[in-house]
């Protein structure tokens, strides 16, 4: 069980970059679930590996075994410091996850509190509020995600710009891009290499909705003003407290997004050999991770019904 069970571990330092690279080569929708994949493979992969590694150590352990009647014999080897480590790790990335999500939940809880004090007209919630901002509230399974906007971010854009602004923040809602993020948050703690993940799968995020908001007003440079200008308004003055899974069109590398949509789209042709041989490498990046934690998940199974018979002869 050695090498498949820390070839999880280590195959994310090499499919972490190669995800990035071919995210630039793809299409915003096409990139960003190529990245969200990626994470929560590596990230599902290396939990496995950690609980292994966790479990094995335990079995060695006399109560343990002798709980589970196991013969100690047919155990398999290694280092009670690695099981350790291993057993550490995973209490850390399981404080760190319950640490995000409680305060994930109390961000939208607030959020949601404000937006429901505030005057609303159907999807789209208006905070009287001098401060620009705008945002994409998550809904929960018995409520619909809201558009929020402010009255000052109101007054920043013109009316075109403004249909180009809530067109953004609707194809967040509709897309369910705060689940991607929610995602890539929780990945990362599983692995250091999976944090190299977040910042462009929230760019190619908003390249998405940007897209969408292009297609729905049928002007790429009218779009790009609004998103600019956007920018631009809530740079001004800041508003505080916005949920971190709550996407906003005026986040992120602005400027390089304003560039893509009023650029002509890249050239598929000339970048198909790089995307291929890239895609490629990751496939098989991320099929050796799951299947050898999953030989890994099998080995120790055996092991553990093989030193169970052997105790019972």
């Amino acid at each position: 069980m050695t090498f498949t069970v820390w070839a999880p571990l280590l195959l994310p330092f090499l499919a972490a970059p190669l995800a990035r690279r071919l995210a630039e080569a793809l299409a915003p929708r096409t990139a960003s679930w190529v990245l969200a994949g990626t994470a929560a493979a590596l990230g599902g992969a290396t939990a496995v590996s950690l609980a292994l590694l966790t479990l094995a150590g335990l079995l060695r352990l006399p109560p343990v075994a002798a709980l589970g009647h196991l013969s100690p014999h047919w155990l398999p080897d290694g280092s009670p410091w690695t099981a350790g480590a291993a057993a550490l790790g995973l209490l850390a990335v399981t404080g760190l996850a319950l640490r995000a999500a409680h305060r994930q939940y109390a961000d939208l809880r607030r959020a949601r509190a404000t937006a429901a004090r505030a005057a609303a007209a159907g999807q789209l919630t208006v905070l009287e509020d001098e401060r620009a901002e705008a945002f994409a509230l998550p809904g929960l399974p018995w409520q619909p995600g809201r558009i929020v906007v402010t009255t000052g971010m109101l007054r920043a854009l013109d009316g075109p710009e403004r249909a180009a602004l809530l067109a953004h923040e609707r194809a967040h809602l509709t897309a369910r891009h705060h689940v991607f993020l929610a995602l890539a948050e929780y990945t990362a703690v599983l692995h250091p290499a999976l944090r190299g993940l977040r910042t462009p799968l929230g760019y190619h995020l908003e390249r998405w909705a940007d897209e969408n908001a292009a297609r729905a007003t049928g002007d790429r440079a009218l779009t790009a003003r609004a998103v600019g200008r956007a920018a631009l308004a809530a740079a001004r003055a800041p508003r505080p407290h916005r949920p971190g899974l709550a996407p906003a069109a005026h986040t992120g590398p602005v400027p390089r997004r304003v560039a893509a949509l009023l650029a002509p789209p890249p050239s598929p042709r000339r970048a198909a050999p790089a995307r291929t041989a890239a895609a490629l490498a990751l496939a098989a990046c991320l099929a050796l991770a799951g299947s050898t934690a999953l030989h890994a998940t099998t080995e120790l199974h055996r092991t553990v019904e093989a030193a169970q018979g052997e105790a019972h002869r």
